[in-house]
């Protein structure tokens, strides 16, 4: 069955950094614009950045501007997500998923019916 892996998640006191890994079980992440997405307590999922093909572009939600960094690498397999700065508000399970949408010099938005392979989440909490 085809999913994706996160890790890397954890306890970090605010202020501190995380990177997340995103990973394919069973296929290659190469051909599809990535997604990463969060969903804390009580609230809807939102989404935090994406990137293209090649890495060519990349998208961030205003809150995470400045502070996050989608990157990937082909030869890995791999698609990251850098957390600095993190806030308590960042807190919640960290999803990546693929996507066919967006465009080589256009990083695909975050409506989620436009994810198709997503990853059972990895748990973020900052807190002092």
């Amino acid at each position: 069955q085809l999913h994706l892996v996160e890790s890397g998640g954890g306890l970090v006191q605010p202020g501190g950094s995380l990177r997340l890994s995103c990973t394919a079980n069973g296929f290659n992440l190469n051909p599809y614009n990535i997604g990463w997405f969060r969903q804390a307590p009580g609230k809807e999922r939102e989404g935090v950045a994406s990137i293209t093909i090649r890495g060519i572009t990349t998208k961030y939600t205003d809150s995470v501007k400045g502070r996050f960094t989608i990157s990937r690498d082909g030869a890995q397999n791999t698609v990251y997500l850098q957390m600095n700065s993190l806030k308590p508000e960042d807190t919640a399970v960290y999803y990546c998923a693929t996507t066919t949408t967006g465009s080589y010099f256009n990083a695909p938005g975050f409506a989620e019916q436009e994810y198709h392979y997503w990853g059972q989440g990895t748990q973020v909490t900052v807190s002092s």
